[in-house]
């Protein structure tokens, strides 16, 4: 029986620890310890902007390869022909090709 007893709580142990050990697994980063910092702007990489409706800083500062000027061209063609009706439409834009539409239609909505 003490053979018994002992095992059982070498079990009862080797369980909780387990239990402890996939609690902190599944604990995000940001709440693990990780830069608070990294956390956000990862938040903000994943937020989207819309191309009807933010201004120029904002776009250049959310899109990839999309500086002010790029960005002010997209603000200025959606002044002078109205609001985008799509995404690829972003091509009729002076300096804006499919590949700068493709790095980044996961960021863009109308």
């Amino acid at each position: 029986m003490k053979y018994f007893n002992c095992t059982s709580r070498k079990l009862a142990a080797t369980l909780s620890l387990m239990a402890c050990l996939g609690a902190a697994l599944s604990t995000p980063l940001a709440y693990a310890g990780a830069d608070k910092g990294k956390a956000q702007s990862s938040m903000q990489q994943s937020a989207k902007v819309s191309i009807n409706n933010a201004d120029a800083e904002s776009l250049a500062e959310a899109l990839s390869g999309v500086g002010i000027k790029k960005a002010e061209a997209i603000v200025a063609w959606r002044k002078s022909h109205g609001k985008f009706t799509s995404i690829d439409q972003l091509a009729q834009v002076k300096g804006i090709g499919e590949a700068t539409i493709d790095k980044n239609r996961n960021k863009l909505t109308l």
